[in-house]
Formats: C-alpha cells, sequence, structure tokens
C-alpha cells in the first residue's frame, strides 16, 4: 500500500497504442515480438522512456484489456531495473455503456487508486484514450495513439513535459490540453 506522502509522482501508463501496438496482421517492419496471434510493436523510444521517467516518478500500469494479456505483455517490454507500482488490467476498470455510440467503454477511474493509499493531487494518467479517462480530468495527459509508425517520437516528447513538471506538489493545478505545446 501506497503512502499519503508519495515522494513521487504516480504515472499511471495505458498500454496499447500507448507504448506498444498490437495486431494480428503482421506491418511491413520488424515486430518487436508476437503474442499468441499478435504481432507486437514497441513504440519508438520504449525501453528508454521507461528507464528515464522511473528516476523521477513511481511508475504503474493499466489498461483496458484481458488481466492475462496486461501482465504477460508488460513482462515482455519492461526494463530489468523497473519496478510497476501496479499493473492492472479490465478487471479494474469500471465498465460503463456508452448508448449514443452502443458500446461498452471500460473506464479507468483513478479513484480507485486512490484507494490504494495514493494522493490524487500526485498521479497522472497517460492514454490515448479519452473516452476511457474522462472522469480524470486534471490528472490525464493524452498521447497520439500509436500503430506502429517508427517515425513516431511522443515518449521522447513525452518525457521532456513530464521532467518539466516533476516537481509539481498538485499535479491538478496544470493544464495538461495542449502538453506539447509546453516542452
Amino acid at each position: 500500500m501506497a503512502s499519503e506522502n508519495n515522494k513521487n509522482i504516480l504515472l499511471v501508463l495505458d498500454l496499447d497504442e500507448t507504448l506498444i501496438h498490437a495486431t494480428e496482421t503482421q506491418l511491413e517492419i520488424p515486430y518487436s515480438f508476437t503474442y499468441a496471434d499478435y504481432f507486437i510493436y514497441n513504440r519508438p523510444g520504449l525501453e528508454e522512456f521507461l528507464k528515464t521517467i522511473s528516476v523521477d516518478f513511481d511508475l504503474a500500469i493499466w489498461s483496458s484489456a484481458d488481466d492475462r494479456y496486461v501482465e504477460d505483455i508488460v513482462a515482455q517490454i519492461t526494463p530489468p531495473i523497473i519496478d510497476f507500482k501496479f499493473i492492472w488490467g479490465r478487471s479494474r476498470c469500471t465498465t460503463r455503456r456508452d448508448y449514443s455510440l452502443d458500446i461498452y467503454v471500460h473506464e479507468k477511474r483513478l479513484k480507485k487508486v486512490k484507494k490504494q493509499g495514493y494522493n490524487i493531487e500526485r498521479m497522472l494518467i497517460v492514454d490515448d484514450s479519452p473516452e476511457k479517462t474522462k472522469d480524470n480530468y486534471g490528472n490525464a495527459i493524452y498521447v497520439n495513439p500509436f500503430e506502429g509508425d517508427q517515425e513516431d517520437r511522443e515518449l521522447q516528447l513525452l518525457v521532456k513535459y513530464l521532467s518539466s513538471i516533476k516537481d509539481l506538489k498538485n499535479i491538478r493545478s496544470l493544464e495538461k490540453r495542449g502538453w506539447r505545446n509546453q516542452i
């Protein structure tokens, strides 16, 4: 259980289309590894991102994908020096029906993380899907979805941005929309 006096900001990272891209159709570039029927492509700079950002932030993974898939993929992409505070999958999400789109959305509500002893003012969630984190206004950083583009530089930009805000006492007080322009 975390302490209310967390030294570092907790950075909760999404998996699919944020850190990796998983597809049943092989792209015309080398894949990072395979999992079941999926070709997995790591986002460019993933390992360096995790190593660099772990110096100043506590890290966690929260994906809306199946729990076993999440655990297995994270085991493949995690550098040995990284110790995630938690790795959560769909079972920790809240399922909500979006009647306008006629779909079910698996939401990641940070109040569940708060119940683990983390301070909401010292939490960030990084995701490519605003609909899954809509209840986390003030804590969310939205990244462009990664779909295998090897020229993608989102993680390098994110490191610069996160490094500039690592010492904030209340992360919710900072406007994070347009974060790329704040670097």
